[in-house]
């Protein structure tokens, strides 16, 4: 009777939401403080790009771990445990003082947050009707997206007043806040694989070697791992040192592009289904999506103005890539999805971690042989679409090819 009465949505929606906006907050943090942490440390573009990276290793570093953990324990432990590792990250890293104590705090954050998404699917499937996942998945994005935005003018407006280690105190307490209220939402015994351990990890390493991985998988490390380099750091250093920005102007162009991912993944919750029967399937949206991202990033290098017009089409693509997950997951059986997920968002995860860093080691290089900051970003942007432009052209080249195949000859599908 007491599972009959419960209200899902109030106990199960909104703490993993919490969770997941918390999680965005904490990712894009670093962007808008990134000129008080130069300061501070005294610390040089590489460096910068790896402190701010080492959450985005320890993030991805576990997805793997993470989609069998969930399997065996269910999200509700296991996000509860890990958001508590995100709380004494948030705090090493108010009270670090040099570059290798504030990347370990940086890295526990990443590790910390790294089931909030996930784990909300999980929950989701365990405790919503089918039919509701599409909404549900996407409405859990916006609570993201809303972080990604609490992440800009909003922390601008706030870091005067508490300055970057306070806030970071803040975000500590936030984060146990929010692994008290996931440890109290209901629990499912459903939520626990009878696999054996062996089984799972046969599994994965199935996913991992499978055709339909790899034609996803570059595609997916550099467009959403490119866009999380940029959103969680290097927007702002460019549009300061190649667009002339303050950094309160540029805190407007990340809180537009935010925006603009916030209300893309709203307008797919809504219109994906529609736009499919209509003879628009969800592959050809994300094709065409990031044929338009490729040339929205050229028009940024080539720094032709419009630079709040151009960030926001920045953002609203990269609420399309995540159609990747979906069209990823429908070449397995329903219960290696999650696992399928979860090793795609290891691949955004280490594009992320790769471009965030190399981003700042190659303008180090640059400035080194005496280019301006201007032109080492510059080059540093045009190395990022080359990548993806490349990468595209693979995925591209991937739908052509299993158009030629015979129907039920492909050898993406991985038996169960």
């Amino acid at each position: 009777m007491a599972e009959k009465s419960l209200n899902p949505w109030r106990r199960v929606f909104l703490p993993f939401a919490a969770g997941y906006y918390l999680s965005y907050l904490l990712r894009n943090v670093n962007a808008v403080i990134a000129p008080d942490l130069t300061r501070d440390l005294a610390v040089s573009a590489a460096d910068l790009g790896f402190l701010t990276s080492a959450y985005l290793f320890g993030f991805g570093a576990f997805q793997l771990p993470l989609g069998i953990l969930l399997d065996r324990y269910g999200p509700r432990r296991v996000e509860a445990v890990l958001l508590t590792i995100a709380a004494a990250g948030c705090a090493a890293f108010a009270v670090g003082t040099n570059l290798a104590e504030l990347a370990l705090g940086r890295g526990l954050i990443g590790l910390g947050v790294s089931a909030c998404l996930m784990a909300s699917f999980k929950a989701f499937s365990l405790w919503f009707p089918a039919e509701r996942q599409a909404s549900l998945n996407a409405a859990v994005m916006a609570a993201g997206g809303l972080g990604a935005l609490s992440a800009t003018t909003p922390l601008a407006w706030a870091l005067p007043l508490a300055g970057w280690r306070g806030i970071f105190a803040v975000l500590a307490v936030l984060a146990l806040a929010a692994a008290a209220g996931i440890f109290s939402t209901p629990d499912r015994r459903a939520a626990v694989s009878r696999e054996t351990l062996g089984e799972q990890l046969h599994a994965l390493g199935g996913i991992l070697r499978s055709r339909a991985y790899w034609r996803f998988a570059p595609q997916t490390a550099t467009m959403s791992g490119g866009f999380m380099a940029l959103q969680g750091l290097w927007a702002v250093p460019w549009l300061i040192n190649v667009n002339g920005a303050t950094r309160e102007a540029a805190a407007v162009h990340m809180l537009l592009a935010s925006g603009a991912m916030l209300a893309g993944f709203l307008a797919l919750a809504a219109f994906v289904t529609r736009l499919a029967r209509a003879g628009l399937p969800p592959q050809r949206i994300l094709t065409a999506g990031i044929g338009v991202g490729i040339g929205v990033l050229a028009l940024i290098v080539a720094d032709v103005g419009a630079t709040r017009l151009l960030w926001f089409a920045m953002g609203l693509v990269f609420s399309v890539t995540n159609l990747s997950y979906a069209l990823l997951a429908a070449n397995f059986p329903p219960h290696l999805q999650g696992r399928a997920n979860t090793a795609l968002n290891l691949a955004a995860f280490v594009g992320a971690f790769g471009l965030q860093w190399g981003i700042g080691v190659l303008v180090d290089v640059l400035g080194s042989f005496g280019l301006t900051p201007r032109e080492a970003f510059r080059w540093a942007f045009a190395v990022l679409l080359l990548m993806q432009a490349s990468a595209w052209g693979w995925f591209v080249l991937g739908a052509r090819t299993r158009a030629g195949r015979r129907p039920g000859a492909s050898a993406d599908r991985v038996a169960p």
